[in-house]
Order: C-alpha cells, then sequence, then structure tokens
C-alpha cells in the first residue's frame, strides 16, 4: 500500500476568459475541497471520473463542463487530489492554450493539506491500441513519453520525462495546443477553436511551424499535457506511473483512464484510511484456496502479464487523433 497525502486549494481561485472552443465569456473558480474533484455549474455537480465522460471530440468534457483537460493536468501536476470546480459559461477558458496560467493561479494561492488516503500501486499493465493509436499504462516512477507524428505532417517528435512531477512546470505546462494548418477551415466551419488565436495555439503547416513556437517539440509536449489531464481521471498520482503513448487522443485517453480506474477500484474497495473499517473486519472468517492452487494460478498470472508486456513493446506505434484542445 502507497500512502499519498491529499492536497487542495489553500482559498479560491479563479480564471476567466473565452471558451477554447466556443469563444464566449467564460469563468472558473476552483474552491477547496475534500471529497475528490468535482465539477459544477447550474446547480448540477459530477465527479472528475471516466465513467462522467460525455464528449472526446477535440477534448474532453463532462455534462456539466466543457474542455476540462488542461486543468485537470495542472492539477494532476500538483498533485492536487481534491477541489470543487464552479464553471460559469459551460466551457473552460482557453487562456494561453496550455495549462500554465492554471499552474501559476494555483501556485499563487498556495496549497493546503486535507489528510492522506491510502492506495494499492496499478497491479496490471493497461494497454489501448486501435491501429496505430497506443496508450501503454503501468505502475512505475513517473517516466511518461508520447510519440507524435502524422500523415499530414513530415516531422516526428517524441518527448520524454524522467520526472514527471517535478518537470512538469516549466518542460510541460506552458505547452500550448496545435492545429493543422490546412484543417484549419474545417475547424472554424464547425465553430471550434473561437477562443484561441496565433498566441494561444501553435499551426502546424506541411514546410513546418507557420507561427512562433516555446519548444521545438511543442506539439509531443502538448499531447503528452493532455494525456496527463485525461488519465488523472482515474485517480491515480502521476508520480507512481510509467506511461507510453503515440498518435493518440481524448478518446483514447478516456479509454485508458476507465480501464485504469476499474482495475483501481477492484484491488482498493476503499480509498480512506480508516481504523474503523479495519477493526470491522477484524473478526471475519477469511476464506482461501489451497496453496497449490494459488500457486498455479500465480504462475498463470505471471505468463499472461509478461506476454502482455511483449505485445506492448512490439506493437510500438503510427491515424492520429486530432487535436486542438
Amino acid at each position: 500500500m502507497i500512502v499519498q497525502e491529499r492536497r487542495t486549494v489553500a482559498e479560491n481561485v479563479s480564471w476567466s476568459g473565452k471558451g477554447l472552443h466556443g469563444g464566449q465569456a467564460v469563468r472558473v473558480t476552483v474552491h477547496p475541497g475534500d471529497r475528490g474533484i468535482w465539477f459544477r455549474a447550474g446547480g448540477a455537480s459530477l465527479e472528475a471520473i471516466p465513467e462522467n465522460v460525455a464528449d472526446t471530440s477535440r477534448c474532453t468534457s463532462l455534462p456539466v463542463a466543457r474542455t476540462i483537460e488542461h486543468l485537470m493536468s495542472a492539477l494532476a501536476g500538483l498533485e492536487v487530489t481534491d477541489a470543487e470546480i464552479e464553471v460559469q459559461g459551460g466551457e473552460l477558458p482557453g487562456l494561453d492554450g496550455s495549462s500554465k496560467e492554471y499552474v501559476e493561479g494555483l501556485l499563487d494561492v498556495g496549497l493546503a493539506s486535507v489528510g492522506t488516503v491510502e492506495r494499492e500501486p496499478l497491479f496490471e499493465r493497461v494497454f489501448v491500441q486501435e491501429e496505430s493509436i497506443k496508450v501503454a499504462v503501468s505502475s512505475g516512477r513517473g517516466v511518461w513519453r508520447y510519440g507524435f507524428l502524422s500523415d499530414a505532417w513530415p516531422f516526428e517528435q517524441e518527448f520524454e520525462s524522467i520526472d514527471i512531477v517535478g518537470e512538469f512546470r516549466e518542460e510541460i505546462a506552458p505547452a500550448r495546443t496545435w492545429a493543422f494548418e490546412h484543417e484549419l477551415p474545417a475547424i472554424e466551419q464547425l465553430g471550434l477553436g473561437r477562443g484561441l488565436d496565433a498566441t494561444s495555439a501553435v499551426v502546424l503547416g506541411k514546410q513546418g511551424y507557420v507561427n512562433e513556437v516555446r519548444f521545438p517539440d511543442e506539439p509531443a509536449r502538448h499531447k503528452l499535457l493532455d494525456l496527463i489531464g485525461d488519465l488523472y481521471l482515474a485517480g491515480f498520482p502521476i508520480r507512481q506511473l510509467n506511461v507510453s503513448a503515440c498518435r493518440s487522443g481524448h478518446r483514447a485517453h478516456v479509454e485508458a483512464a476507465r480501464s485504469c480506474a476499474t482495475r483501481f477500484r477492484a484491488r482498493s474497495p476503499s480509498r480512506d484510511r480508516s481504523p474503523s473499517k479495519k477493526s470491522a473486519r477484524a473478526g471475519e472468517k477469511e476464506e482461501s484456496l489451497p496453496r497449490p492452487i494459488v500457486g498455479v494460478l500465480c504462475l498463470v498470472r505471471f505468463a499472461w502479464l509478461a506476454l502482455k508486456g511483449s505485445l506492448c513493446l512490439l506493437l510500438h506505434v503510427y491515424p492520429h487523433e486530432p487535436d486542438i484542445s
């Protein structure tokens, strides 16, 4: 078991601006919390978990809030586990197209401890694959990698962080969303990206970048930023995971988060450290299988995990889910 500190914001913090896709005036406020990460709007409230995701088309959305991934990524990078998030306008602001302003605002008001929670590590590897789209998640030490390549762009990129929490603020949070130049007319026609401009979104042309970038590999870094925010829906501390992904977008990320959350609940039904719960079980009689059978089952299980690990190495990626989120 791993004992994790639970953290929330020390006081309320708000951001205002244009909705990333809709372009309407919006506002989001993060309030201190103690029951996980919840979003609320218009009297409705939903926990930020994979089962509550309503849409993954160019963003990750709950029924009460659209485009939550950049704020979720900031919360994950700062290891905030509890927050009540109030959304006005139906969508979160696009700000500068990254998580940078969210991180700065959260750090400005400070973070506070709200106790601890016991967690079991992710025991089974999670692997999502659809043709060349891949997401692999396992228990680890915070090594995250994203491979960015597309038939629509001649340049391949890979960004890796070997200390996802330590490097998040400077190396990942400032990476902005992006779009292919040839897709811009279709994006405009669909009414998307109205809260972004040339300073908050990177445009990828056939021969390279159309506008100025913050990092030479900014698209790969932003895809990793999105991946962090989407996987954080599962509730796992990102420093306790090793993750590798390629050509993936919000749909694959949320599917992987759903698989992680399912395994987490199956092995750790209670999230809180509660002596009363433990003592209540103390008098119960435990039933167990004979040791020889347990030994055989363990051998079969580890053989299967080894096979899955080999497949993960063989299936090293190459369709691309769209961005601008």
